[in-house]
């Protein structure tokens, strides 16, 4: 079934991308108003179904292909649109850095699934816990960049550049570990096939 509700949450968060850009350029054009921390909060919204619409789908059985498209083009597309919206506000050269290997990183793991189902072996690209812990890290880094206001003594802006620094030390580390053990083991199966195979002859 294509109208279901995880394939609902997952279009929602789609259409919540340009919800998000108006917001942070309202902000943008209107300082001290709360379109920034409206921003924030749409994109926080967002995130916290990009969780809901999967255990949806696996507690109610209805997991589909479209869901199964849909799903990471969400997160990569409003993830990438985040990105670009606060290096508008915040050209500093690691903040662009940081901007480059997240989207770097989502386009080489898209790249990677992709392969990886053309040669029949999709599963073997699976979503560890540090991942996880990264995706939420990612998520709620984006979302004080995006919010921008204080709240009281909290310095949101400076708090989110740190989670968001500390997402691009994981984002470099994850590209050194993107090839699953799986994979490295097939490359490998082919040397020892043909050493048995030497064995076997002589």
């Amino acid at each position: 079934m294509i109208w279901n509700l995880p394939n609902l949450l997952t279009w929602l968060r789609i259409l919540a991308i340009p919800l998000v850009v108006l917001l942070f350029l309202v902000g943008a054009h209107h300082r001290g108003s709360v379109a920034y921390p409206l921003a924030g909060v749409v994109f926080a919204v967002a995130a916290i179904t990009d969780s809901l619409d999967g255990y949806l789908a696996r507690r109610l059985g209805q997991i589909t292909r479209l869901g199964a498209f849909l799903d990471p083009v969400a997160d990569k597309l409003i993830v990438a649109v985040a990105l670009v919206l606060i290096v508008s506000r915040d050209p500093r050269a690691l903040m662009v850095l940081t901007a480059a290997v997240i989207i770097g990183r989502e386009i080489a793991i898209s790249a990677l699934r992709e392969w990886m189902a053309g040669i029949g072996q999709r599963t073997a690209v699976a979503v560890s816990t540090i991942g996880k812990f990264k995706t939420i890290l990612q998520m709620v880094g984006l979302t004080l960049l995006l919010f921008r206001a204080d709240l009281g003594p909290l310095p949101i802006y400076l708090i989110g550049r740190g989670a968001s620094d500390a997402d691009l030390d994981g984002a470099v580390s994850a590209l050194g570990v993107a090839v699953p053990a799986r994979l490295r083991l097939n490359c490998r199966r082919p040397r020892a096939l043909s050493v048995k195979r030497v064995a076997r002859a002589a």
